[in-house]
């Protein structure tokens, strides 16, 4: 059975596609961080951005493309030669590029947003697709609103891009209106109809408005789709995409139904979900399939009995297989770096040298000052280890004198890059305005502060604090984030990594 299984491609537009969901941007450190767990993953394509909508997202797709080296990369297209000139030249050193050109082809947006009649869509398509087959042999295009479309069209599109040289051709569901049977069909008429299939790949893109586009990709990829393209986390436009993570495990899991599977290391998936939600802010839900906090979690009685027994009694899929981890006593301070390097690779992270040296000196001051550290202390270490921006601010100290009955007074000491000490002393509305004041002053800066979230890493009482703060200056907006047994502590460095943020975009500019 093995030998006769159909290999499904995974096309992850998470920087691309999932970037565009509101709260979710990120900047290029993190694109860079995303793309490389991407690739680890074993992401087959990985969309790195869309070129021509800003020299930042040019920039960052270049770097992407100059790193990244076993998955594919990836540039989005407007059907027109200025967006495919922005490709090539992000793409220019890529070791395995790829062109994705979009084009509607439903009547509304024909009419409403093209202003073309479809033969003039279908001339586009063609003449686009020749451009871009120039300068890439591998060339994608995305019949945008494709399953609002007529089909019979669809197929004469694809056909004539096909024989324009495309080497896959993408009928995506973009507004999320599909039914897993409809979809399947469709997708099954695409591949019956479409002259010249052959030499070619479908692909499939879902949208979740009506939360279906995992079982709409499913649908697909029963019907003969070989490639499918999704998110981490499912993030992206509106209600957001198909999600990676239930595309593989479902693959993976129900290999006897659907005999098809990928290449993704499946153990893999919650350190990348760990990391697209850190980096964006958009915290998973506790019931995600997959990844959720509480996807592996027992607590009904008959359940914990059964699961103690044999865990297949109520789990389909281990937590080990997809990352998580073992359920099993966590470290304390007592731990050697053997011990730590152990657990941090069966949660996926492979760390070694100096790395592995940062993250246990931080393991050993967590544990001195919490009792037990748990897997999500863990993350969050690595989190804030691994490729951070920058750091042109550090936090030295800070006091803060509050009580109920005269304001906060906060002292806060920041030492800069070239090791110079600066300190500055205000009041405020309360401990933490009073400190991210006394920042204000010390960078030289009336930063605004749009958002401040904190929870519990874990639900011990020594539990870490995990702080995420929204700065906006000139237009601009930063995210940055902080972890410390004391909550305050936490927010401080949390406003100091925006601002450090903020800074290392300055310089790139």
């Amino acid at each position: 059975m093995a030998d006769t299984k159909r290999m499904v491609r995974i096309f992850d537009t998470t920087l691309r596609d999932g970037e565009q969901s509101p709260g979710c941007s990120m900047n290029i450190a993190d694109k860079i961080k995303v793309a490389q767990q991407l690739e680890l993953l074993g992401a087959d394509i990985i969309e790195a951005g869309y070129p021509a909508s800003s020299p930042g997202d040019l920039e960052s797709v270049r770097m992407i493309a100059e790193i990244v080296k076993q998955s594919c990369v990836a540039g989005l297209c407007r059907a027109l030669e200025k967006d495919i000139d922005a490709a090539r030249e992000a793409l220019q050193n890529a070791a395995s590029p790829r062109v994705h050109i979009f084009l509607a082809t439903s009547p509304v947006h024909m009419k409403y947003k093209l202003k073309m009649k479809p033969e003039q869509v279908l001339e586009r398509a063609v003449t686009s697709v020749m451009y871009a087959r120039k300068f890439c042999s591998d060339v994608e295009f995305s019949a945008e609103d494709a399953f609002r479309s007529d089909p019979d069209f669809v197929c004469k599109v694809f056909s004539a891009v096909i024989a324009a040289g495309a080497s896959t051709v993408n009928f995506p569901d973009t507004v999320g209106y599909a039914t897993p049977a409809e979809f399947g069909a469709r997708a099954r008429y695409i591949i019956e109809r479409t002259e010249g299939i052959e030499r070619a790949r479908l692909s499939v893109h879902c949208h979740n408005d009506l939360g279906l586009a995992v079982a709409n990709s499913l649908a697909a990829i029963e019907a003969g789709a070989g490639q499918v393209e999704c998110t981490v986390n499912g993030i992206g436009e509106r209600a957001g995409n198909a999600s990676l993570e239930e595309i593989v495990m479902a693959l993976r899991v129900r290999k006897d139904y659907f005999d098809a599977d990928t290449r993704a290391d499946s153990t893999r998936l919650y350190p990348a979900s760990k990391l697209v939600s850190q980096v964006t802010g958009v915290k998973v839900q506790p019931n995600k399939a997959v990844v959720g906090e509480n996807a592996f979690a027992h607590e009904a009685g008959i359940h914990q009995h059964g699961v103690m027994a044999n865990p297949e009694t109520y789990e389909i899929m281990t937590p080990e297989s997809v990352g998580a981890g073992k359920k099993e006593l966590v470290l304390g301070k007592h731990s050697g770096k053997h011990a730590l390097s152990k657990r941090l690779s069966e949660m996926g992270y492979k760390l070694e040298g100096v790395m592995l040296d940062e993250i246990f000196a931080r393991f050993k001051k967590l544990a001195d000052r919490k009792k037990t550290v748990l897997n999500r202390d863990l993350e969050a270490l690595v989190t804030d280890a691994v490729g951070a921006v920058p750091e042109k601010w550090k936090l030295d100290y800070w006091l803060i004198n509050a009580s109920s009955s005269v304001p906060a007074m906060s002292a806060v000491c920041l030492k800069n890059e070239d090791g110079g000490m600066r300190k500055a002393f205000c009041p405020g509305n309360g401990c933490i305005d009073a400190a991210f004041s006394a920042i204000n002053e010390l960078v030289g800066k009336d930063l605004a502060l749009d958002t401040f979230e904190l929870s519990a890493i874990t639900g011990d009482a020594d539990a870490q604090g995990e702080a995420t703060v929204k700065i906006s200056h000139n237009g601009g907006q930063w995210r940055g984030r902080g972890v410390s047994t004391n909550i305050i502590e936490s927010a401080i460095q949390a406003y100091v990594a925006a601002i450090n943020s903020m800074e290392a975009e300055s310089r790139f500019r």
